[in-house]
């Protein structure tokens, strides 16, 4: 279980303090999905590296299974069963797709193995296992890999930024399918930062962030009614489907 007590966050800009957390609290339970929501620059994203380890709160504790984790680095984390993916994955110049599923598992695995992570994100995995790493992977080839080594690693808590970035329209439908296999199989916690309808409604929970706090919290069958309810008031384009899926 994860807690976050208090959380703060703020960085300087121009002799100014400026707030991007302010008194965040939140417990992810085990076994839980739940996605953060909310208008851009309301701290979504901080959210999830404070979480990560790749950022330092200002202000407050976070607790991993009664553990204060605080001060603990993205290693240490990562080593006690929190994997983050990035909203845009990273790239290994001399590095295997194979190598990289490998490192995530922990173990040496076969091939075969590999392959089996890449076919369940919809890469053909001959064509794909022994490529690099490099600037040939387009970014929701990227996407995709950095998924496969997500479900590798089997953490107890995964946190994703916004998966859904610069994917097509065939890669956004598998991703559903995607969560909620790793969800089953892993039987850990995940935490996925999106503004999609499609994301929000596999979800057990959502969480509102606006302006660096937490505006709501609860069932999706609670939460998600309302925020489409405003949605479609204001004519907002925020939570409308990528290009293709309506």
């Amino acid at each position: 279980m994860l807690e976050l007590k208090n959380i703060s966050f703020s960085v300087s800009e121009k002799k100014e303090e400026i707030g991007i957390l302010k008194n965040v609290n939140l417990t992810i339970e085990d076994g839980k999905f739940i996605v953060i929501t909310g208008p851009n620059g309301g701290g979504k994203s901080t959210l999830a590296k404070v979480i990560a380890g790749i950022e330092k709160p200002t202000e407050g504790q976070i607790l991993w299974n009664g553990e204060d984790i605080t001060q603990w680095s993205v290693t240490d984390r990562a080593k006690a069963g929190i994997s983050y993916a990035f909203q845009q994955p990273v790239r290994f110049k001399g590095i295997t797709v194979f190598d990289l599923i490998q490192l995530a598992t922990g173990n040496r695995i076969t091939v075969e193995e590999a392959c089996r992570y890449l076919a369940e994100v919809g890469l053909c995995a001959k064509d794909y296992v022994r490529r690099e790493v490099n600037a040939s992977l387009s970014g929701g080839e990227l996407k995709r890999i950095e998924i496969a080594t997500v479900m590798a690693r089997a953490t107890k808590l995964t946190v994703f930024d916004e998966p859904e970035a610069g994917i097509d329209l065939w890669s956004f439908q598998k991703l559903i399918g995607v969560f909620e296999k790793l969800h089953e199989v892993n039987n850990g916690s995940i935490l996925i930062i999106s503004h999609q309808e499609r994301i929000l409604n596999i979800a057990d929970e959502i969480v509102m962030i606006a302006d660096g706090q937490i505006t709501a919290r609860g069932r999706k069958e609670d939460i998600l009614p309302d925020i489409l309810e405003k949605t479609a008031s204001c004519s907002c384009q925020y939570y409308k489907e990528p290009a293709g899926l309506e």
